[in-house]
C-alpha cells in the first residue's frame, strides 16, 4: 500500500463544461450559451472542427457572486 503524503493536490486550471456545470449547478447548455455570448471564455486544445471546448476554474468560480439581500446591505 502506497504511503500516504501531505502535499496538496493541485487543482486543475481548466475543466469541461460537463465538470462545470455540475460545480455551480447549471447545465451544460446554459454554459455553452454563455460562452457564446462572450459572458464565460472558452478555449480549444486545437482548430479541429467539433473539438471540445474548457473553460477555467476561476472563471467558473467567478460567476457565482455572493448574494446579500437589501435590507441588510443598506443596514451596514
Amino acid at each position: 500500500s502506497p504511503m500516504a503524503t501531505n502535499e496538496p493536490v493541485a487543482e486543475p486550471v481548466f475543466m469541461s463544461l460537463a465538470d462545470a456545470a455540475i460545480r455551480i449547478g447549471f447545465s451544460k447548455y446554459q454554459l455553452r450559451d454563455m460562452v457564446n455570448r462572450g459572458e464565460l471564455r472558452a478555449y480549444r486544445l486545437n482548430d479541429a472542427p467539433r473539438s471540445r471546448i474548457r473553460v477555467k476554474v476561476a472563471d467558473v468560480d467567478a460567476l457565482m457572486r455572493p448574494h446579500i439581500p437589501e435590507a441588510i446591505f443598506a443596514a451596514r
